[in-house]
């Protein structure tokens, strides 16, 4: 698209349980220390979605999960905009909706975007909260990545589908993997907000958006201090858990 970088935040009002419209400011701000103009527009579900370059959907409940993810369906525009190109971050019921399907309330499944080939289904076992850590593979030059899940879902990739990467710590998706990349699109169960945890993933998304492979570099030293205190201290959690 012409004019302004412009970055989405899809349906605050249903998905916005765990702050992670905060991935939108992360973007927007990343890109305008750069010299880039930028729109952030929060997207609301009574109004038809905004073409952009980029778009984040965050966490909810199940029942404005339900509702996000039909009327995503019916107004069309987030899959006709993942065709032409724009970047997509999706977390927790947001990663969800765009894969395949996805459980409601009752566990009974519901049709999702298919944007990534995943299906995801009540789990059993206790619900995932908590710190988790991920060593990258479905996405190039990335550092190890740290988030907080909150979850009840386990997501099945099917065959072919690419993780966002291998958990080291935590549940993420429920078979040792965690989240899920496909094109321009990436999913994860990590809230933070995640982008905020990890700029570098930011970054990536950005440039992609953006069509440069060598964006300026930022000074990072905050959010890597604080980036290494979570290392430290889920790394400090695990050694002691094996002690025991």
């Amino acid at each position: 698209m012409s004019g302004p970088l412009r970055v989405v935040v899809v349906y605050p009002d249903l998905l916005g349980t765990y702050g992670d419209g905060g991935n939108g400011l992360i973007l927007a701000r990343r890109a305008e220390w750069r010299g880039r103009d930028v729109e952030l527009l929060p997207a609301p579900s009574d109004r038809p979605l905004p073409e952009a370059d980029m778009y984040c959907l965050g966490g909810g409940e199940d029942g404005p999960q339900v509702r996000a993810a039909r009327t995503l369906i019916d107004d069309g525009t987030l899959a006709k905009r993942v065709a032409d190109g724009a970047v997509v971050l999706a977390v927790c019921a947001g990663f969800q909706i765009v894969g395949r399907t996805f459980p409601g309330a009752a566990g009974d499944a519901h049709e999702g975007l298919g944007l990534l080939e995943i299906d995801t289904a009540k789990g059993t076992g206790p619900r995932a909260v908590g710190e988790v850590l991920v060593d990258p593979t479905g996405v190039e030059h990335l550092p190890a990545l740290t988030g907080f899940e909150n979850h009840g879902g386990v997501t099945a990739l099917a065959e072919g589908a690419v993780p966002l990467g291998r958990v080291t710590a935590g549940v993420g998706n429920g078979d040792g993997s965690e989240g899920a990349v496909r094109g321009r699109v990436v999913g994860t169960y990590m809230h933070g907000p995640v982008l905020a945890r990890n700029p570098v993933l930011a970054d990536v998304l950005l440039a992609w958006a953006m069509g440069d492979d060598a964006l300026e570099p930022l000074d990072d030293s905050a959010a890597d201090q604080l980036r290494e205190e979570r290392l430290a201290t889920v790394g400090g959690r695990r050694r002691r858990r094996g002690r025991r």
